[in-house]
């Protein structure tokens, strides 16, 4: 079955044919699908339909990584500066403008383990400087060494 560069179906050709009618629009013979009966083949350019399909794929792959927002961890400790504090929560509200989630986290060393209201005490603050851009998604959860909080972006629509 062959179809012609207007969309037009021109019936059923031998190969050869189909190659001669191509041939005189200057343009290329594509098997669409050869798993049907009869075979379905194309008159095209073909370097224009990859390219179209290259776009499409391209633009699938957009509003898949649009809709599949990521998670960024930020590593904060007990004993945290305030410079590095602010530093940590520049980059997370940045981080939460463009629609992404954040998770604060504090990995516990040592004796530090004796006082997890100290680190509970250091994630809350981190939320509370983010409370403009992001709500509280996760609450501080302990997991053995580490505890941390998930906070999601605002919706500001």
């Amino acid at each position: 079955m062959v179809i012609g560069p207007n969309g037009e179906q021109m019936g059923i050709k031998k190969l050869e044919d189909a190659l001669t009618l191509a041939s005189y629009a200057g343009l290329d013979l594509v098997l669409m699908n050869e798993n049907s009966t009869p075979a379905v083949a194309k008159i095209i350019d073909y370097n224009k339909y990859k390219y179209e399909k290259q776009k499409k794929i391209k633009e699938a792959q957009k509003k898949q990584r649009e809709t599949n927002k990521e998670l960024k961890e930020y590593r904060l400790s007990v004993t945290i500066d305030i410079h590095d504090f602010e530093t940590r929560r520049k980059n997370a509200a940045s981080y939460l403008e463009k629609g992404h989630k954040v998770k604060g986290l504090i990995r516990f060393k040592g004796r530090q383990m004796a006082h997890p209201e100290l680190g509970k005490d250091v994630l809350e603050k981190f939320a509370e400087s983010l409370s403009e851009y992001a709500e509280i998604e996760t609450p501080v959860k302990q997991d053995g060494k580490n505890m941390y909080i998930i906070l999601a972006p605002k919706n500001n629509k």
